[in-house]
């Protein structure tokens, strides 16, 4: 009999170990649900009123079509240069495209010294200018106008802020073909894993490649693809408010925080497959300024590239 009495206190004390440990782990879990509710509320208020900045020459209907069709899409990627008490030009002009059904991406570089006639504007000098003269909007309408094409995003990423960025997704791995000295650091050829000044160094140095811009421009390629591709592997979700920290101080964009969604549903397979393509043209000083003359040829090969890809 007190053995029966016993036997049944230990199993009253087992199930209630069970239960504190079920009411643990549920706490845990809200906790953790509460905690990732929280993360989420806090990305999208970043996204929508840190990041987000509108632009006129961007048919934002259509663009939504588009993405929820899975068709291909353009991104504008500006790297601007700005310092303090100077509103900055856009020394990086990307154009990168995303085909999910193909599980492909392409990024086309407009060296920054290419002639062209600024949007809304009407004067013809470097087209990174158009940065300067009328901010995102500008660039944007002057880099449709140039190439015929019909852009769906922008991303206008501070490039004093890029180190910040590149440690936020904890370093960037590139395939480094010349070595060479940039800042204090020299880069070895091969394969290197970069971080944030690191990197700032890799993508600023120009006058001692043979390439001058062509080369700056391939490592700025680079790089981007590299956040890319670790931002897309991020699967901490204590990392996910850091990042968005950094990214609200140094990025803008038109998309708001459901486009990201989306995108990220949607097109996160197109960064498989990479092809990167560099606009190229003739030389010329012309009233002391440096410009680089594109032939009508090599805007149409780039409009067709752009156009066509995926099809």
């Amino acid at each position: 009999m007190e053995e029966r009495r016993r036997s049944k206190k230990k199993k009253r004390r087992k199930k209630k170990r069970w239960r504190i440990l079920l009411a643990a782990l549920a706490l845990i879990l809200v906790a953790g649900g509460v905690y990732a509710y929280m993360i989420l509320q806090d990305v999208r208020t970043t996204v929508n009123e840190d990041l987000h900045e509108s632009v006129a020459s961007i048919d934002n209907e259509e663009t939504k079509a588009k993405v929820d069709n899975k068709d291909p899409i353009n991104i504008l990627l500006l790297g601007v240069d700005e310092r303090e008490n100077d509103v900055g030009r856009s020394d990086t002009m990307i154009v990168m495209t995303l085909d999910p059904n193909n599980d492909q991406m392409q990024m086309v570089s407009i060296p920054r010294d290419t002639r062209a006639e600024i949007a809304n504007d009407g004067r013809v000098t470097r087209i990174n200018h158009a940065y300067a003269y009328g901010g995102s909007d500008m660039a944007v309408n002057t880099v449709e106008n140039f190439l015929d094409i019909d852009l769906d995003y922008y991303i206008r990423v501070n490039m004093e802020g890029l180190s910040q960025v590149v440690d936020a997704v904890n370093g960037v791995t590139v395939q480094n073909d010349m070595t060479f000295t940039s800042g204090n650091y020299t880069f070895e050829e091969g394969e290197l894993e970069l971080d944030g000044q690191e990197a700032l160094s890799y993508v600023r140095m120009r006058k001692n490649d043979p390439n001058g811009d062509l080369g700056r421009n391939e490592r700025q390629r680079e790089v981007i693809t590299g956040i890319i591709d670790k931002g897309a592997s991020l699967d901490a979700v204590n990392k996910v408010g850091n990042v968005m920290d950094v990214l609200g101080d140094n990025v803008s964009t038109n998309m708001q925080f459901s486009d990201m969604r989306r995108l990220a549903t949607n097109y996160s397979s197109a960064r498989k497959n990479t092809s990167t393509y560099q606009m190229s043209g003739d030389g010329q000083v012309v009233n002391g300024m440096y410009l680089i003359f594109m032939s009508d040829a090599e805007i149409q090969k780039t409009h067709d590239m752009i156009v066509n890809f995926g099809s």
